[in-house]
C-alpha cells in the first residue's frame, strides 16, 4: 500500500510559478512510475506528466511542454512538478499517482495509487 500526499498548490497570477510536491509512504517508491494528473471543473481528468522509476524518462502533455518539469528524489520518496509560465487554463486540482509497473502510461486507470489532490488556481 502506498499513500500519496500532495502540497504546494495555491493562487498565482498568470505568468507565475508553483512547485507541487508529492510525498509517498512506503519503501517501494523507487520502483514506481510517478505521474501527475489534473482535473478542471466540468472537464475530464487529464494526464500532465510522468517519470520512470529511475528518473531517466519523462513524458509531458503537449500544452505544458517547456513550462512544466517533473522530477523526483527517491531518497525522500518525493516527486515534484515545477510549473512555470502558468496560464489560467492550467487551473485545476492536481493529483499525483503511482504506477507499479516500470513503463510510463498516460492512462489514469492504469495507476494504482492516488493522492487527494491540491488546488492550483491561475488568475488572469
Amino acid at each position: 500500500q502506498v499513500q500519496l500526499v500532495e502540497s504546494g498548490g495555491g493562487l498565482v497570477q498568470a505568468g507565475g510559478s508553483l512547485r507541487l510536491s508529492c510525498v509517498a509512504s512506503g519503501r517501494t517508491f523507487s520502483s514506481y512510475v510517478m505521474g501527475w494528473f489534473r482535473q478542471a471543473p466540468g472537464k475530464e481528468r487529464e494526464f500532465v506528466s510522468a517519470m520512470t522509476p529511475s528518473g531517466g524518462s519523462t513524458y509531458y502533455l503537449d500544452s505544458v511542454k517547456g513550462r512544466f518539469s517533473i522530477s523526483r528524489d527517491n531518497a525522500k520518496n518525493t516527486v515534484y512538478l515545477q510549473m512555470n509560465s502558468l496560464k489560467p487554463e492550467d487551473t485545476a486540482v492536481y493529483r499525483c499517482a503511482a504506477l507499479s509497473r516500470g513503463l510510463i502510461s498516460t492512462q489514469a486507470y492504469e495507476y494504482n495509487y492516488w493522492g487527494q489532490g491540491t488546488q492550483v488556481t491561475v488568475s488572469s
